[in-house]
């Protein structure tokens, strides 16, 4: 074990001081400095050049911010995905880099079930119409409306949260299949959740396509308009992941207007905040078509007041377990 000493700490846009939860994970041993911004190019390089470690939550971290990190021993990303930290400058610099898998499963499921929930019963969309309902109040039916039983749920990743979601699934008693290549065939049966084998054997059958996989090159773009050209008409989608596992709000777009999509549920997009799209604005001016179809919330599935803690704590535990004591918990290898 390394001995103990006061540890200069870097923490990025979106955390805001005080930081409580990382100088308790730290153990009171911790200076640190504040990067506000979320865009790295207008991080103080002097600052850069003083931490031993640097704890992000929304910047990209690439070569200009690595270059400058002369004592840098370790990056902790405080969330789950890493698509925007440049791994190989990492390596080459000899930065070790770990992600915060262990946070919020729970909440990022309870998350997905409920958009789940709110487009198969279209819970907003008569919240919205009943507005104006007179005397035919109950006679305003939403169709087609799915049985929860007769209906077929596809989870894409099968990992902590995709399990979660396939356990707080089997109450409602819908048919659930799953697609992951990595999880073994014990697994698949301890949650009896049937294994499509392939992607678009899980499009083909599912009434609701949920998706729970980190964005690799692999996993980008996997969700098209040629994988979703046979899925069931009126296929509800659900996305709490990463916004790019989607090829592009284009795609969203056509299959909502044909009605090869029903509704899509999003706390991911590709651009965030969203930029100026004819499916957001539709959305943003609650054109009819939309409403009660496409629920979008800001990339907040992970949070509650224990989660966002717990994530803070974790990570900045994961960096000091690597400066005290080389324990590298969560490492992410070079790409």
């Amino acid at each position: 074990m390394k001995p103990n000493r006061e540890w200069i700490i870097g923490v990025t846009h979106l955390i805001k001081p005080p930081f409580d939860p990382e100088k308790k994970a730290f153990r009171d041993n911790v200076r640190f400095i504040h990067f506000p911004d979320s865009d790295e190019r207008e991080f103080s390089k002097d600052s850069l050049s003083e931490v031993d470690g640097l704890l992000v939550w929304t910047p990209s971290i690439g070569v200009q911010t690595i270059r400058h990190l002369a004592k840098c021993q370790i990056i902790v990303r405080y969330g789950v995905g890493y698509d925007k930290i440049d791994l190989s400058t990492l390596d080459n610099a000899g930065i070790a880099f770990s992600n915060n898998p262990e946070y919020g499963p729970e909440d990022v499921a309870d998350t997905a079930i409920g958009l789940i929930l709110a487009l198969q019963r279209g819970l907003i969309q008569h919240d919205e119409r009943a507005r104006t309902y007179g005397s035919t109040w109950q006679e305003n039916h939403i169709v087609p409306m799915l049985h929860s039983p007769k209906a077929t749920v596809g989870i894409v990743g099968l990992g902590r949260i995709g399990t979660s979601v396939a356990r707080r699934l089997s109450p409602f008693g819908y048919k659930t299949l799953a697609y992951d290549p990595y999880v073994s065939n014990g697994m698949f049966r301890a949650l009896q959740v049937e294994r499509a084998t392939s992607l678009q054997e899980l499009v083909d059958e599912a009434d609701v396509l949920t998706l729970h996989c980190p964005l690799t090159a692999e996993t980008e773009s996997m969700i098209n308009a040629e994988l979703l050209r046979a899925a069931k008409r009126g296929l509800l989608l659900v996305n709490t992941a990463r916004g790019r596992l989607i090829d592009s709000l284009d795609t969203l777009e056509e299959g909502l207007v044909s009605g090869r999509i029903g509704g899509v549920g999003l706390d991911v997009l590709p651009e965030e905040p969203p930029g100026s799209h004819h499916l957001i604005n539709a959305w943003r001016r609650r054109e009819e078509w939309t409403l009660g179809r496409i629920i979008i919330t800001p990339h907040n599935a992970f949070f509650s007041d224990y989660s966002m803690n717990e994530c803070r704590f974790a990570a900045a535990e994961t960096a000091r377990l690597f400066l005290e004591e080389n324990i590298h918990r969560n490492q992410i290898p070079s790409r």
